[in-house]
């Protein structure tokens, strides 16, 4: 039953975690603040949604991850609340509106580089968000969508100067160590022909994982290097 408790976020541990939670109570809050003050006083706009919660995740407590980058919180997030707007106009069956403006906003976030998980949230929020969000029309994607959203990167950007992670997301080596020779080590071009025989989309860069592999490699020539010396 313990095995269920396990993290299964790799390279995550309680001190990241705690800065996750503080990075999304500062994101979360000055992202509602500063709409608010922006946009509220003009009318009975939304000043926030749903969807940014779940970008505040991926933002500050997976920062590395490709989901999680500047361009796919407010492309992702803009580009699937367009899509919304529009199938909720086309669409007059909420079921079925519902389902194609999440499915389209899917293709158009993959066909732009910007899939973003919450971006199927913005989607759904323009169909099935009710009066506030159907009144707003094609100004909702911006209003409160993409001012949400670029003022939460913008927060993010901020605070991961201070966490110590990178972000925007960049493979960074590990200082300290001389990368080895690339004898044992697999091709990147090897690296992206084995994530295509697998079939499956990883929440990881093939930098990163070149970059793995080749820290992998040097603390194994370390250990080797051990070995011999006992």
């Amino acid at each position: 039953m313990r095995a269920y408790f396990v993290p299964i976020l790799a390279g995550g541990n309680l001190p990241d975690r705690l800065f996750a939670c503080i990075g999304a109570f500062v994101g979360i809050a000055l992202t509602g603040l500063i709409s608010a003050l922006l946009v509220h006083p003009a009318g009975a706009w939304l000043w926030i949604v749903a969807p940014m919660g779940a970008s505040a995740v991926l933002v500050f407590a997976v920062p590395a991850s490709p989901l999680a980058q500047p361009w796919p919180v407010v492309g992702g997030n803009v580009i699937s609340a367009m899509v919304g707007v529009t199938v909720a106009k086309l669409v007059p069956i909420p079921s079925l509106a519902a389902g194609l403006a999440v499915a389209l906003a899917i293709l158009a976030m993959s066909l732009t580089r910007s899939l973003h998980p919450p971006g199927g949230a913005a989607a759904l929020t323009a169909v099935v968000g009710g009066p506030a969000v159907t009144s707003a029309g094609y100004l909702f994607p911006l209003l409160p969508i993409g001012l949400n959203a670029v003022i939460l990167a913008g927060i993010g950007l901020a605070f991961h100067r201070w966490s110590g992670h990178s972000y925007p997301h960049r493979p960074v080596p590990v200082a300290g160590y001389v990368v080895p020779p690339l004898s044992g080590l697999p091709h990147p071009e090897d690296i992206d022909l084995a994530l295509e025989e697998l079939g499956e989309t990883f929440d990881v860069s093939r930098e990163d994982l070149d970059l793995l592999f080749r820290r992998v490699e040097y603390h194994a020539a370390q250990r080797r290097g051990g070995a011999k010396t006992a």
